[in-house]
């Protein structure tokens, strides 16, 4: 830290101004945003806020800070900070700061269910600024170049995520067109094709839990890729006797809530209730793999037959009448190992474009801590500009 910055607790230079509580029902309006802790809830027709740093207050995250843009309604679960006197503390600089110092304001929460700010604590966090204006906005203007520049580069890192996930999609959706091959129900390529079983109410009952059996649920289902290979519940042989176990290989669907026409395969036996259709295939006919990844292709289809309830929902029946293309089981094999083989490189490409935008966050981590211990100059800054160029690239 230079010398000539100084060091004050926030209250001392600083308003801590709350939001205001509005309910939807009451309030709501259709122009402006309305936030709190964390993002737009719902809109107003007035505004309390322009060009702004939010800090939660109820119900905080990890993201606990959060610049936004124009103008928008706080409610009382965020606050905003702002200076006392304009020619003692420049406010860009200070909300700068503040997103410097999320984590330090992050471990202020308290409370287990719900985490909300020591507001006391807060107030008497300390702050540190150089007394010259000037130079508080040097360092503001500095750093607007950077996070615009890393902005940028997280939305390009962004497009070719979506991008690679694209590419696997529409070859998947490609692939299963094909007139030439014959149309069969699923029913018709299975040796068992039903619904799972879980008779014993309530489903959750203790006395059927902890064994050496898996219990899959949809969420199960809906979490994996194309295998699943984790499992959090287990039955004992009370639960198993009111339930089924299905063997490994057997093709996962979920046909209730969210998770509807969600599809997987399991990699061990296990049990499922009644929520879930379980598919083994007759290996003569089809590839579990084949039918799993075709199952994805289909799943806009199955998940527009589930609406119409209060409750979105398939079942045994949806499919009864529904074809879908099998061609021989050779061809099924090969198009299964294809789908793997480009689900790999997918997957692969996508983790490199995670880490890029893990090493993003650090680097802007990075330019933060030099701002605030008066390290960051513009041979500096060029420095870290060649780093981000790498992650770019």
């Amino acid at each position: 830290m230079r010398i000539e910055w100084k060091k004050r607790e926030l209250e001392e230079v600083c308003s801590v101004d709350y939001g205001t509580r509005v309910v939807q029902k009451r309030d709501g309006g259709s122009i402006y945003p309305v936030y709190g802790g964390g993002g737009a809830t719902f809109f107003m027709d007035t505004f309390n806020r322009e060009n702004q740093m939010v800090i939660a207050r109820f119900a905080m995250s990890e993201q606990c800070t959060r610049f936004v843009e124009g103008k928008f309604f706080l409610n009382d679960s965020g606050l905003t900070v702002s200076p006392k006197d304009n020619k003692v503390l420049f406010q860009k600089f200070l909300d700068y700061q503040l997103l410097f110092l999320n984590d330090y304001i992050y471990s202020l929460s308290r409370g287990a269910a719900q985490k909300n700010l020591d507001v006391p604590a807060f107030r008497t966090i300390e702050i540190a600024f150089p007394e010259s204006t000037s130079e508080q906005k040097r360092v503001a203007t500095i750093l607007d170049n950077a996070f615009v520049a890393m902005d940028k580069a997280k939305i390009n890192i962004e497009k070719n995520l979506e991008n690679a996930r694209g590419l696997f999609e529409s070859f998947l959706k490609c692939i299963f067109f094909n007139e030439d091959w014959e149309q069969k129900t699923l029913k018709q390529v299975s040796s068992e094709f039903s619904r799972g079983k879980s008779k014993h109410r309530p489903r959750g009952d203790m006395k059927l839990l902890g064994g050496k059996y898996p219990l899959i649920q949809t969420g199960d289902v809906s979490n994996s890729e194309h295998w699943i290979n984790t499992y959090s519940q287990t039955y004992n042989e009370v639960g198993l006797g009111q339930s089924k176990l299905w063997p490994k290989g057997t093709v996962c669907i979920a046909i209730v809530g969210s998770n509807v026409a969600e599809t997987s395969i399991l990699n061990f036996n296990a049990c499922f209730p009644d929520s879930i259709i379980g598919l083994v295939v007759d290996k003569q006919k089809a590839n579990n793999e084949y039918v799993e990844y075709l199952l994805q292709s289909f799943k806009t289809i199955l998940k527009e037959k589930g609406k119409g309830t209060a409750r979105d929902n398939i079942n045994v029946g949806t499919f009864e009448n529904q074809n879908f293309p099998f061609p021989n089981v050779e061809i099924q094999e090969e198009i299964a190992a294809n789908l793997n083989g480009l689900s790999t490189n997918t997957k692969n490409l996508e983790s490199i474009y995670y880490q890029k935008l893990a090493d993003l966050e650090e680097l802007r981590k990075s330019i933060l801590q030099k701002a605030f211990s008066g390290q960051l100059s513009e041979s500096g800054l060029a420095g870290l500009k060649d780093e981000q160029d790498v992650l770019i690239g």
